[in-house]
């Protein structure tokens, strides 16, 4: 850090996915704050996920602040398919069961909207993600990003649904943007884009 250099702070990053904490990084990389991965505290443990992006996001947040004693950032998201009444929705991560990897979510997804012989295929991805402080406050942020589910998987970047998401007002799906595009239209990056200002009055 050079003299004259914002002091860092430090900020603990729930979750132990790698395509997330890489997001994380890319989203917020140009603020003084070290972000910590949560295995880094194994001591700390998630609490089960529920049915609401705000819930599930506080609860994480919050476990995670109050046991490594840290200012903690915890994002909960999902894909809600009109066709398929919001589903998965919440639970996104968890659709078809615990056996499945995102390819066989992807798969299940498609079998699940053939299956309804509706035609719509309009879709969005929700993201609330939380900031924590040790025994303290809370404050959230909601981000969206509309598109619609393709016929079939398209590119290799990203993760979760990325390649059968098409972006509104693209023709490519969201595996098929660079991560400077998808971290700049994201869900996840219209969240943390509105929590900036809250992390960087971190206390260093």
């Amino acid at each position: 850090m050079s003299a004259g250099s914002p002091p860092l702070r430090e900020l603990v990053l729930a979750t132990s996915n790698p395509g997330k904490l890489r997001e994380f990084r890319a989203i917020l990389g140009d603020l003084p704050v070290v972000f910590s991965a949560l295995d880094a505290f194994p001591e700390v443990q998630l609490p089960e996920e529920g049915e609401d992006y705000e819930a599930n996001a506080v609860a994480k947040a919050r476990a995670v602040a109050d046991g490594a004693g840290k200012p903690a950032l915890a994002d909960d998201s999902g894909l809600e398919v009109s066709a398929l009444g919001g589903a998965p929705g919440p639970l996104s991560a968890r659709f078809g069961g615990p056996d499945l990897d995102d390819a066989g979510r992807v798969e299940k997804l498609l079998a699940a909207l053939a299956a309804s012989g509706l035609e719509d295929r309009s879709a969005r991805f929700v993201c609330v993600v939380a900031l924590a402080f040790p025994g303290g406050e809370v404050i959230t942020a909601r981000g969206e990003c509309a598109g619609r589910i393709l016929d079939a998987a398209r590119g290799r970047s990203g993760f979760g649904y990325d390649p059968v998401f098409e972006v509104e007002g693209d023709v490519r799906s969201m595996a098929e943007l660079d991560a400077v595009e998808k971290n700049r239209i994201s869900h996840r990056a219209r969240a943390l884009r509105s929590l900036r200002d809250a992390i960087q009055q971190l206390p260093s």
